[in-house]
């Protein structure tokens, strides 16, 4: 792939020398400048692509190097599963030839010695069928009492789970309505401060409100009275003027007709002068009264400011709280659905592990319930085999001797047998020992007292024997 990049990227290059269609000798300052920069940033993404595939080379090594020890690991352990399989078969066969050996020399005896070992084999054979029975039924008798001690743990179990159910859900109600109690305060507290702080910012505006109102008729009724002494300022003018034209009309009556000509003249200069007079105060008027307007608005404008600075200061603090709020509810919602959460995993968890239990513990009972008849149906053909082969004989008294060892190798195999099951079965009830032990501690890390979980867990234990505090599978042989 970096191959067929670098190709690329040649191609590239060649095409920019041929765009370019000068020489590097050829080119100016400037082009040469832009051509070592061109240069210099394909030599950074060339290094940063050379870089990038090192890492993958690297990444990739490492993982086919995992890999491969894996391999060899997993490789290893099947070589070592087929000689242990290879082993166990040679031991079997061995032994199935020994057992066969042991057969043949049996047959052969019994074949010398059938006439000798007749009469005490009834007798030994009575014997043997009255300690057969007593074992049975003592067998039988602890039995019994395992199935009424199982089920006795099933029922308590049931019962437990029935109860830790009932107050789960107790506590479930009143967790829920705890939570929707608190929420309703919280709406209805913050729901009185919205109200109250809707009250102060109506009762704030419609005072200021009022007092611009008031500043706003003040305005007007000082417009008003300037613009009426600029009325009576003008009309005065005005009057002045008119007397002082009279007072000129009666020293030149006697020059009225002197003046005749120019009366049309000099009344055509007085209509374009009150002409001018009025076109002159029209304008000064209106810049009076924007001087004056100009003037108030100055005067409010520094008090307007800071009352408005002050309402946009509340309304942010308003708004801020506001926030708060609704991100302490949001914070509080998240919570309880966390809660909720815990909780249910919880439950699942605990309801899984009970199952395990009882599935685990039902089926090695089971499975020892199959073990004790298996060896108990083995045990009875023995018994009958034992018996024909006894009738249709008379035993003397070495061959009696013979049969009597081996009739105790075979009730040590037995006996041994029963140990192992024994053991099976302690071996199980530590490992019920240790769930139980981990359940409460899960228990512990989550927070929750063990007083609190409504009951107590039911450990198992055996007749006759004391369990460690090691892991199931380090459970010793009983002896």
């Amino acid at each position: 792939a970096p191959k067929k990049k670098g190709g690329k990227k040649a191609k590239a290059g060649k095409a920019a020398a041929v765009v370019d269609a000068i020489l590097p000798e050829d080119m100016g300052k400037d082009q040469l400048e832009e051509h070592i920069v061109r240069l210099r940033e394909e030599l950074d993404r060339e290094r940063e692509e050379r870089n990038y595939f090192q890492l993958e080379r690297d990444k990739i090594h490492t993982f086919w190097e995992i890999t491969r020890r894996q391999l060899e690991e997993k490789k290893a352990e099947l070589r070592n599963k087929d000689r242990e399989m290879e082993e166990a078969e040679e031991r079997h066969q061995v032994e199935i030839k020994v057992y066969k050996q042991k057969v043949k020399h049996l047959l052969y005896e019994h074949q010398n010695n059938i006439t000798e070992l007749k009469a005490e084999g009834t007798v030994s054979m009575k014997l043997a069928q009255k300690e057969h029975r007593t074992q049975e039924t003592e067998l039988r008798k602890d039995m019994r009492t395992l199935k009424v001690e199982l089920k006795e743990q099933e029922l308590a179990n049931e019962v437990v789970v029935k109860n830790l159910r009932m107050k789960q859900e107790e506590e479930i109600t009143r967790l829920r309505s705890d939570f929707e109690r608190q929420v309703k305060e919280i709406e209805a507290k913050y729901d009185k401060k919205m109200r109250v702080l809707r009250d102060e910012l109506d009762l704030r505006r419609k005072t200021e409100i009022h007092e611009i109102e008031e500043r706003k008729n003040g305005q007007i009724n000082t417009l008003m009275k300037n613009h009426e002494k600029a009325f009576s300022d003008i009309k005065n003018y005005y009057n002045d003027v008119t007397l002082n034209n009279l007072a000129l009309i009666n020293t030149l009556k006697e020059q009225m007709e002197e003046m005749k000509k120019k009366e049309d003249h000099l009344e055509k200069e007085m209509a374009e002068v009150l002409l001018q007079n009025k076109r002159q105060t029209e304008p000064l008027q209106r810049a009076r009264e924007e001087v004056a307007e100009l003037q108030k608005k100055l005067a409010h404008y520094e008090k307007d400011k800071e009352a408005l600075a002050n309402t946009k200061a509340r309304l942010k603090v308003t708004q801020k709280e506001l926030k708060d709020l609704q991100w302490e509810h949001e914070v509080l919602e998240q919570r309880f659905s966390k809660v909720q959460a815990e909780r249910d995993e919880l439950y699942q968890k605990f309801t899984k592990a009970i199952n395990e239990v009882q599935q685990k513990t039902g089926f090695k009972n089971l499975l020892l319930e199959r073990k004790l008849k298996a060896l108990s149906n083995i045990l009875e053909k023995k018994e009958v085999q034992l018996n024909e082969v006894l009738s249709a004989s008379n035993l003397d008294p070495s061959a009696l001797t013979m049969v009597t060892r081996k009739l105790e190798d075979v009730l040590d195999s037995k006996n041994n047998t029963i140990k192992d099951l024994q053991y099976e079965l302690a071996r199980v009830c530590k490992a019920h020992n240790d769930l139980l032990r981990t359940y409460e501690a899960k228990l512990t890390a989550f927070g929750i007292p063990l007083d609190n979980v409504g009951f107590k867990p039911l450990e198992t234990t055996v007749m006759g024997q004391t369990l460690g505090q090691g892991p199931a599978g380090l459970v010793a042989t009983p002896t």
